[in-house]
C-alpha cells in the first residue's frame, strides 16, 4: 500500500494546527476509536481528532449511559489507541465523577491519563462550574477540549437526550460558558445537539474551533462515534449520524457464510491447509 493510499506522510496535528484551520476556514474532522486497529485506519485515513470516548461505555461495554465506565477503563483503551497513531491529536475522555469532586482531584486525575496513556489531550463536559478547574488543569500544562449542548455525563440531570439550547434562557447560559471555556484555555469545544443558528453564532464568537454533533453545518469541524456512521448501531440513528457503511448486516453475513463453509465441509479446502 502506498503512502498516498494511507496518508501516511501528512502533517502531524497539534492544538496549534487546529487553531489555524479554524483561521484558514477549513474543516475540522474527529471520530471515535477504542482500540488499535481502528485507530490505525482513522490515522492513515487524515483524521484530524481521533477520540477515546466515554462512549465506549454504550458501544463496547453495552451501558445505557456513559456513566459506568471507569477511568482505569479509559487509560486502557487510550493507550492502545495511542499505540497506533501517528499524525491525528489523541484526545481522551475523563470520565463521570473522575473532575467533578474537587480541582486537586481532577488535576491528578487528569495528570495519571496523560502519563500513562501519551495522549495529547482531554476532554472534560461542562460549562461555568467546571471553569475554573479546566484553568488550572491548562495552568499546568494539559490541553483540555471543551463539551456544552448534550452533555451525557449530565443525562439524569436532564432526563432526555433532546435537544438543548432551544429556549432562550438555555441558549445564553451555553453561549456564555462557551465564551467562558475558552477564556479558561480551552483549545477547542464539542457543541452536541444544539440549534445550528446558536451553534453558528458560538463560533462566530471564538477564536478557538468548535466541534459539532448534531450542531449544524457552521461548526469548525464534525464528530460521530465512528461505529454510528459505518453502521455497526442499528438500534441508535439519529438524525445526525449520516451512516456511511451498512456492516451489521455485512459482518452478520460473513458470519453466516464461515458458519455455511465449517458445516458443509468446503472450509478449509486443501489450499487453505498445511
Amino acid at each position: 500500500m502506498n503512502n498516498s493510499e494511507t496518508n501516511i506522510d501528512s502533517k502531524h496535528i497539534t492544538t496549534k494546527v487546529l487553531y489555524s484551520m479554524k483561521q484558514k476556514g477549513e474543516k475540522i474532522t474527529m471520530l471515535t476509536a477504542y482500540d488499535y486497529l481502528t485507530a490505525k485506519f482513522l490515522d492513515q485515513a487524515g483524521v484530524e481528532i481521533i477520540l477515546v470516548g466515554d462512549s465506549l461505555s454504550n458501544v463496547i461495554q453495552g451501558n445505557e449511559t456513559t456513566l459506568p465506565v471507569t477511568l482505569n477503563e479509559m487509560i486502557y483503551h487510550t493507550k492502545i489507541v495511542q499505540k497506533a497513531v501517528k499524525n491525528a491529536l489523541v484526545v481522551s475522555d475523563m470520565t463521570f465523577m473522575s473532575y467533578q469532586v474537587g480541582t486537586k482531584e481532577a488535576i491528578e486525575n487528569c495528570g495519571r491519563v496523560m502519563k500513562e496513556t501519551g495522549c495529547n489531550a482531554l476532554k472534560l463536559e461542562g460549562g461555568h462550574f467546571i471553569a475554573e478547574t479546566i484553568r488550572r488543569i491548562v495552568e499546568i500544562g494539559i490541553p483540555i477540549m471543551g463539551h456544552l449542548g448534550l452533555t451525557p455525563q449530565s443525562i439524569n440531570k436532564f432526563g432526555s437526550y433532546k435537544t438543548r439550547g432551544v429556549d432562550k434562557e438555555e441558549a445564553e447560559q451555553i453561549f456564555s460558558d462557551a465564551l467562558l471555556l475558552e477564556k479558561s484555555g480551552c483549545f477547542a469545544i464539542v457543541l452536541e445537539k444544539i440549534p445550528s443558528k446558536l451553534a453558528q453564532k458560538v463560533t462566530k464568537a471564538l477564536k478557538i474551533p468548535t466541534i459539532g454533533i448534531g450542531a449544524g453545518k457552521h461548526c469548525d469541524g464534525q464528530v460521530l462515534v465512528t461505529h454510528d456512521m459505518l453502521g455497526m448501531i442499528e438500534e441508535f440513528h439519529p438524525r445526525f449520524v449520516r451512516r456511511y457503511m451498512n456492516l451489521a448486516k455485512d459482518i452478520r453475513n460473513a458470519f453466516k457464510r464461515y458458519i455455511k463453509d465449517v458445516k458443509s465441509n468446503s472450509f478449509p479446502t486443501d489450499e487453505e491447509s498445511y
